[in-house]
């Protein structure tokens, strides 16, 4: 946290070399702009609180290497401490390099404003900056997607909605030769959800793989409404990226890994080993006896649907398999996609002792013949009980293929 001479307080994003000693001591401020050697050709920082912040070049630098670059640059001049300004981000992996210089605190470009204009109303602007503050529990807004994560749609195969999940993976306590860091990445991400698979095999040793990523998918904590898609606040889950965007499927596929529900997923959507052997040998290398393109992928049986170019009409099948109570009725509730129609047929589907799959058709009609982007939906199977197994659904629209959307 840090205070300017007006006593006004501005909440930053700190790690510092003791960040449990509040200091009384206020530092002379000084606004380095880009912090780069021509700026500090220019400007005095000896002995000063540094604020870096240059929004224009936001997009070609990404926030953990300026920060790193303006660092080594604020510490070789003689600063007091840094405020380094970018687009927003739940990083703080990087401030673990300010260990024993000097402490460090990241704002986003409104605060950065802010704070020169503070400066610019004064004779001399002055920092005072306090120890950190974690905040944990229910005041946290989350999820939310980081800006390192893969987003979709795959460029090889569109027709398929990727990422499946999202779980935890930034700033994640890992541990590190004898002791414990802070670390973010998707290698953080990747023990999470390896935990629950493990835990997920334990509970049910006869479920295929497909099962169990089936189970994670269709379990996915979120609410998702026709105009967007909330956390626990009913605020939009929103992901990181130059700017900041609203959360769509191509970035949070079925949603944030709930392992408790995907332990009792009601219905998996199951894949013979065989169909994705046929589909990668068709797809990447087309043989005689081969289908289309779309023939083959709309044959796998994933817990998602993505249809990458919608001209008229096109149905697509899937089969559920019953893992939960022998007796069970399902009926479907469908979120069409924006300027799509979107239909399932049989839309109640039952299972008792002797029927436990039921196949079922999804079809999709373009409400207006456009070059449109994708739009998003889904599809969820409720039963009577607690069960709602929901799959995220991306349609896009095409007039002629070889249109492309560049404009």
């Amino acid at each position: 946290m840090i205070s300017l001479g007006n006593k006004e307080k501005i909440v930053g994003q700190s790690l510092y070399y003791n960040a449990t000693v509040d200091s009384s001591v206020y530092y002379p401020l000084v606004d380095g702009i880009s912090c780069d050697e021509d700026a500090f050709a220019s400007i005095n920082v000896t002995g000063r609180i540094v604020l870096c912040s240059a929004p224009w070049k936001a997009s070609s630098k990404p926030p953990p290497q300026g920060f790193n670059d303006a660092l080594f640059l604020v510490a070789k001049a003689g600063a007091k401490g840094l405020i380094f300004a970018q687009d927003s981000s739940n990083r703080l992996d990087g401030l673990n390099n300010c260990n024993g210089l000097f402490p460090c605190v990241l704002v986003d470009f409104e605060i950065a404003h802010r704070i020169v204009t503070y400066a610019n109303s004064v004779e001399t602007g002055v920092v005072r900056i306090s120890r950190a503050v974690s905040v944990v529990g229910n005041g946290v807004l989350s999820p939310r997607v980081a800006a390192f994560s893969c987003r979709g749609p795959s460029p090889n195969f569109p027709g398929i909605i990727k990422p499946d999940i999202t779980a935890p993976g930034v700033t994640i306590l890992a541990a590190h030769g004898n002791s414990y860091v802070f670390k973010s990445g998707t290698s953080m991400s990747c023990p999470h959800v390896s935990a629950v698979v493990a835990l997920l095999k334990s509970v049910h040793p006869d479920w295929s793989p497909a099962m169990i990523k089936s189970a994670i998918v269709t379990s996915g904590t979120q609410l998702l409404t026709i105009t967007s898609v909330t956390d626990q606040f009913g605020m939009p889950i929103q992901a990181e990226s130059v700017p900041r965007k609203l959360a769509d499927p191509f970035d949070f596929g079925g949603g944030h890994i709930n392992p408790d529900k995907a332990a009792d997923p009601g219905l998996v959507y199951d894949v013979d080993a065989r169909d994705y052997t046929k589909f990668f040998n068709c797809t990447l290398g087309p043989k005689d006896d081969c289908d289309t393109y779309a023939g083959q992928l709309y044959r796998l049986n994933l817990p998602s649907i993505a249809v990458s170019a919608l001209k008229g009409s096109v149905v697509v099948s899937r089969t559920v398999t019953n893992v939960g109570s022998l007796d069970a009725t399902y009926r479907a509730v469908v979120e069409a996609p924006a300027g799509v129609d979107m239909s399932v047929e049989p839309s109640v589907i039952r299972f008792n002792s002797s029927s436990k799959t039921a196949r079922f058709q999804v079809t999709f009609r373009a409400k207006q013949w456009v070059q449109g982007g994708y739009t998003f939906g889904s599809l969820t199977w409720l039963d009577d009980n607690t069960h709602s197994v929901r799959i995220p659904v991306a349609v896009r629209t095409v007039i002629e293929d070889f249109i492309a959307d560049t404009s």
